[in-house]
Parts: structure tokens; sequence; C-alpha cells
């Protein structure tokens, strides 16, 4: 069964994904054309990009007449920061495991 976070991290597996992800956070809403420029990667292979960016929730889409402008959709990382969270905690309880084992060891 794939898991939310499976869709996220395949998502931002992809440098050109995170750097067209990480420019709609950080400037807002921005069009293909203006995405393209700055990726510079060809037309198509943006659109393909930001696809997958969609099908994982973490862009949207909005039709002005021809143009598509996309936005970030930054809560759509929370499955991605729970898991991460999740992840934290069990190695901080492995880690403090080790640390108490290490000081008995030393006794």
């Amino acid at each position: 069964m794939t898991q939310p976070h499976d869709l996220l991290f395949k998502a931002l597996s992809d440098p050109t994904r995170r750097a067209i992800f990480e420019r709609l956070c950080r400037e807002g809403e921005q069009t293909v054309g203006v995405l393209t420029r700055a990726a510079a990667i060809s037309q198509p292979a943006v659109s393909r990009h930001l696809g997958i960016l969609r099908q994982a929730g973490l862009v949207r889409d909005r039709q002005d007449g021809r143009r598509t402008h996309y936005s970030a959709q930054v809560a759509a990382l929370a499955p991605l920061s729970d898991w991460t969270g999740q992840m934290t905690g069990f190695w901080e309880a492995r880690f403090d495991a080790l640390e108490n084992l290490l000081e008995r060891m030393d006794q």
C-alpha cells in the first residue's frame, strides 16, 4: 500500500522537481514559461515535472486563458513532516538505549 509520504519522497527525489517546488515556495505563483526559463530545461520537461508535483499534491494549477499558473501547496508536506518526526523519535530512543548500554559497559 502506498503511504502519503511515498509520493512526496518520489516527487521530491528529483533535484529539478525540488528546485521547481522551492522556487514556487519562495516566489509564489508562476507560469510554466517563467519556470522553464529558470530551470534551463525544455517546457515539456518542466510540464512533466509539474505533473508529478501535482500528483503528489505539492502544486496546484490555475488556468488563466491560455496560461497555466502553478503555486506551491506547502501543507502537502505534512505527511512527510509527520514521518520524519516519527523517525526522529525512533532514532532518539535507540541512541538513548545505546548510550545507557555503553554507560553500563564502562562500569
